[in-house]
């Protein structure tokens, strides 16, 4: 039997390294419109503050997801907006109960949907301990990017969103080297988006609708 080709040898490595939950887009999974996020803000009873704070992830995330299309990516930009509009929705049950707001998210998003294409997005913005591969993982890493270029309900650059979570949450020297450790993620996560979409995002402001 004739061995595999370097390509396949490569695309198989990068398979291997993902995590076991890694979905790609399923055209049979139901994407929920805005409206359908927007009912389940409700249900879950999602305050105002973090429905601003969705917005603004959810446009940004939207908006690479877009570029990605315009350069020939096979993106599903609909799953991105959901997943970022979706990515906070378990905040008022930790707040309420504990617990962790991204693993609980996936849960309550996968249970609701049923795509867990979406769900994943929700499960992963908090933690990531995978290959930064904006090919293979687009949606969980742009949810990340997005998650961490918007302070509150305005768009920031990591730097300034980074400072701030020291300041409200560095109480000590463990959390602030994990903060440290997640800024490092989103700088790789920024580079490698924009290495691949032809845009520097340093400091972007997202302010218009589109990238150029």
């Amino acid at each position: 039997m004739r061995s595999q080709s370097n390509s396949q040898q490569t695309q198989c490595a990068k398979r291997k390294s993902l995590p076991f939950h890694h979905f790609p887009v399923n055209p049979k999974w139901h994407i929920p419109s805005n409206a359908e996020c927007n009912a389940l803000w409700d249900k879950y009873d999602m305050p105002e503050h973090i429905r601003a704070h969705s917005e603004q992830v959810a446009h940004i995330a939207t908006t690479l997801g877009k570029v990605a299309v315009e350069r020939g990516l096979k993106i599903s930009v609909e799953s991105i907006t959901a997943s970022a509009l979706l990515h906070d929705i378990a905040k008022a049950y930790t707040i309420e109960y504990g617990g962790d707001h991204a693993w609980i998210g996936g849960s309550i998003v996968l249970s609701e949907t049923g795509n867990p294409y979406v769900a994943q997005g929700v499960l992963h913005h908090v933690h990531w301990d995978w290959p930064v591969d904006s090919d293979l993982c687009f949606l969980p890493l742009a949810i990340i990017y997005a998650d961490k270029r918007v302070m509150h309900d305005c768009v920031v650059s990591l730097d300034e969103r980074f400072e701030d979570l020291v300041v409200r949450y560095g109480k000590s020297d463990k959390i602030i080297e994990n903060i440290m450790k997640a800024k490092v993620l989103a700088k790789k996560i920024e580079q490698a988006f924009s290495e691949q979409l032809g845009i520097s995002l340093h400091e972007h402001s997202f302010n218009r609708g589109r990238l150029v």
